[in-house]
């Protein structure tokens, strides 16, 4: 069932254009990703699509219905804004209640409420607490818990854990995967984060360039990218992203770029001579030793590495251009060396077209 549908919805500021033709549906019970760069305009959307603002043209459908020109405290959903937004002279408990003492509920119903979403986030110890008592993890679930107060079936959360070092966000994934689950409620997420997103999305949407380029289940969308934006944003650390030109021979595509050539399986026939950009993703960048599969091979020189914990980032010069890849620490002794085989997998390449940004194929084999 779709819970929630936006259908052509545009939304300028004063002269900028923010928003432009939007449309995308929404399962029920679902989590659901809205991920895209720095002001990308996810939080405007996020607004829009939850009544704090009205598009200058289009439509918003919740449950079915019309609600483009109803208010927000008429559409039945909760909202988790991106910063804490906590009552610093208010206690924990308090904090949580506020929105249920706005709509006048009695003083049982809400103690009965505060106490079931701090029992699910396990927070009951800090109700007696005030916010500068708290951790910035603590003060995160405060206003999750405070957000999901009022019962509904859709709830909206605006980019919640900016702001976190990641082992307190890491902490946190788990608690928003559990508790859509216990809510039984279809979340939707705005991130900029792509590991925030491929940790927690049951289905991803790519709002790049004012609109949602691409969407899907979040495996298919990581995998088997549409959108060059998609490749290159949705990865960590980001893709590399280089330029080529296809040339067709006899019936044979063949990319071109400075550092290589492979020959190309397109989805549609296309002209010849023309401008690509090519995707290759550093898991994919593999060192010093051949894969299985059929593989571009080339001579770089290593010219930094970077420790992520659990991995090395290694930044490889070939013939003049920088590319990255990642090992695991147990094959840290690849990389020991200055002078590196680089191996790419053909059939891991994804190559767009330049004046699109759209996908046109991957590498392929020869004809």
């Amino acid at each position: 069932m779709v819970i929630l549908r936006a259908d052509g919805l545009n939304k300028k500021y004063k002269n900028k254009s923010i928003l432009e033709d939007v449309s995308f549906e929404i399962k029920s019970g679902t989590f659901s990703v809205i991920f895209g760069p720095p002001g990308c305009g996810k939080s405007v959307l996020l607004r829009v699509l939850s009544g704090l603002e009205k598009p200058d043209s289009g439509k918003v459908f919740l449950r079915g219905e019309d609600v483009t020109n109803v208010i927000s405290g008429d559409r039945n959903i909760g909202y988790v804004p991106q910063a804490f937004a906590l009552y610093p002279h208010y206690t924990v408990y308090d904090n949580i209640a506020y929105p249920l003492k706005l709509v006048r509920e009695s003083k049982r119903r809400i103690a009965e409420e505060v106490d079931r979403v701090a029992k699910m986030l396990r927070i009951t110890h800090l109700l007696n607490k005030y916010p500068d008592q708290l951790s910035g993890g603590e003060k995160q679930r405060v206003a999750l818990a405070r957000g999901i107060t009022k019962k509904t079936e859709l709830y909206f959360l605006d980019d919640p854990l900016s702001g976190l070092d990641f082992k307190l966000r890491e902490q946190l994934f788990d608690d928003l995967k559990d508790l859509r689950e216990r809510l039984g409620a279809t979340f939707v997420y705005t991130t900029s984060d792509p590991l925030e997103a491929l940790i927690l999305a049951d289905e991803i949407f790519i709002l790049d360039e004012k609109t949602v380029k691409e969407h899907g289940e979040t495996e298919n969308v990581y995998y088997n990218p549409q959108y060059v934006g998609t490749s290159k944003l949705l990865c960590f650390p980001e893709s590399n992203i280089f330029e080529g030109k296809i040339r067709k021979e006899g019936d044979t595509y063949i990319c071109n770029t400075d550092l290589f050539e492979f020959p190309v399986e397109v989805k549609d026939e296309i002209e010849s001579d023309v401008d690509v950009l090519v995707s290759v993703k550093p898991q994919n960048i593999i060192i010093n030793e051949k894969p299985e599969a059929r593989a571009i091979e080339i001579d770089g020189k290593l010219i930094l590495t970077e420790d992520l914990g659990g991995e090395l980032v290694l930044h490889i010069e070939v013939k003049d251009t920088l590319l990255v890849s990642v090992l695991r620490y147990e094959e840290v002794a690849k990389s020991q060396k200055e002078a590196l085989r680089v191996f790419i997998p053909v059939n891991e390449i994804h190559v767009f077209m330049a004046s699109t940004g759209m996908r046109i194929g991957q590498g392929g084999a020869y004809a």
